[in-house]
């Protein structure tokens, strides 16, 4: 049985499905899927993220979603359950923080634009001083982003759904496109000076 499905589809939730007559599909999503694991895939892929967008819900009782980025493998995958890494100073705002001290659940979305792929997490956040398990941030800060580090963030994912492409706008990063664009300013810079000789002879 698939724990997201298990927390995400609410009885309104199937009503709508109902409603829209994928009720059946998703069904199949409640009876025929193991529980949710993060197993190899998920791992690799959530591993190569420079950035996941982490939903929280405010005392208020409304979300709020916050980018968290980083260099790929700031977001670590400590076992099949569990996410972490360290938080760095923002804005000063806190609004992710304060919320997780009212509510400990949390939505993320892990995005691969240029691959139009992406990975779907509920789970409940665990927030660490740095001091508080000094091999685990030591762990986490591997790869960190760039900023001062003012706490550790576990999620203990509770669901996982990958999803399908459709509507994904592809958009590549500078890395992305450095490496993709290397051969063609490699050949560039070699007719230009190839140019460069015959104009001169």
């Amino acid at each position: 049985m698939s724990r997201y499905a298990q927390l995400a589809f609410t009885d309104p939730v199937r009503e709508v499905q109902a409603e829209r007559g994928s009720a059946a599909a998703m069904a199949r999503m409640l009876d025929d899927v193991p529980i949710d694991v993060l197993g190899p895939a998920e791992s690799e892929f959530l591993s190569e993220r420079d950035g996941i967008y982490l939903a929280t819900v405010g005392a208020t009782g409304w979300p709020y979603v916050q980018h968290r980025g980083g260099p790929p493998g700031f977001l670590h995958v400590l076992d099949e359950h569990t996410l972490g890494f360290v938080d760095v100073r923002g804005n000063r705002q806190y609004v992710s923080a304060g919320n997780l001290r009212h509510d400990d659940r949390v939505a993320v979305f892990a995005m691969d634009y240029a691959l139009q792929r992406r990975l779907k997490l509920l789970g409940r956040a665990e927030i660490l001083a740095l001091d508080a398990d000094a091999g685990l941030t030591e762990r986490l800060s591997d790869v960190v982003t760039d900023g001062k580090p003012e706490r550790v963030v576990l999620i203990h994912v509770e669901g996982v759904q990958p999803n399908c492409p459709q509507h994904i706008t592809p958009r590549w990063s500078e890395a992305e496109l450095t490496d993709a664009l290397r051969p063609l300013r490699e050949r560039l810079a070699a007719l230009e000076a190839e140019n460069a000789r015959l104009r001169a002879g």
